[in-house]
Order: C-alpha cells, then structure tokens, then sequence
C-alpha cells in the first residue's frame, strides 16, 4: 500500500478495493462517490480522500460465485490441505482415477500433495491402502 491509495467502500460501507489518489478523483468527479475520511490537506477543490463510499450499491460477482463451478483451484481452495496425509495441497487427485472414468467433480475430486498423489496412483484410496480425512462434497459457498 502506498501512501496515495485510498480505500473504497461499497454503499453498504463494505470495504471492496483499494485505488490510487489519481482514481478517486476521477471518481469524485464523475459524482459516484463521496469523501467518508478525508486528510487535512486539499487536492484541488476536493480534500485530499483516504476513504471513500460508492453513491450506488455495486454487485461484487467475484465474491458471490456460483459453487457449482468445479475446478482445479476451487478444489484446492475447498479442501486447504491434502485429503490424504493433511500437508500442503500441491496438486489435486481424482478418487476415481480419470483412466478409469473419474471426471472432476466436487464429489470425486481432493487436494493431495505430490507424494500422496504420486502413492496412490492409478487406483482408487482403497485399493493404495490409503485413508481420506475429509469426504469431498458440493461447498455451501464459493472459497475462494
């Protein structure tokens, strides 16, 4: 952060981002935000912004994903550690192996680090002799 960024809040006083002094300005003039907490100093005839508030409520899509939405970095995101062994998730696994039908869905898919991914290979966990601590499932909500 540098010391001309300026935070933006939602109408709804949600912190949504951080832009820089030149940014807010043009915000300000365009009239589709207002000055929450401002510096003693003026830039211009507008005081200097270190908060502003958006006039109108935005959607922020990015923080409302749909959860169907399966992919490899939303699998990682869900499950945090490996399925596995509980490290560090380097890469994702398919309980049913792809070779044998396995697609990626919520339901067939975990994070595991390289060496449990590597161990359990081309079989399903009960054939690798290997334990899941977790049962993979649809999330509720979208983690990003």
């Amino acid at each position: 952060m540098t010391a001309g960024d300026v935070l933006v809040l939602n109408a709804s006083y949600e912190p949504l981002q951080r832009v820089s002094l030149r940014h807010a300005i043009k915000m300000l003039v365009r009239e589709v935000a207002v000055i929450e907490e401002s510096h003693d100093e003026t830039f211009g005839p507008f005081p200097r912004p270190k908060v502003l508030r958006l006039v109108r409520y935005v959607v922020t899509r990015w923080m409302h994903r749909r959860a169907h939405l399966c992919t490899k970095t939303a699998i990682k995101a869900r499950d945090k550690a490996c399925a596995y062994c509980g490290g560090s998730a380097e890469t994702v696994d398919h309980i049913v192996p792809r070779s044998r039908g396995g697609e990626l869905t919520w339901e067939n898919a975990v994070a595991a680090c390289l060496r449990c991914n590597h161990k359990k290979g081309n079989r399903t966990p009960t054939e690798a002799g290997m334990a899941l601590l977790i049962t993979p499932a649809r999330p509720k909500t979208f983690v990003a």
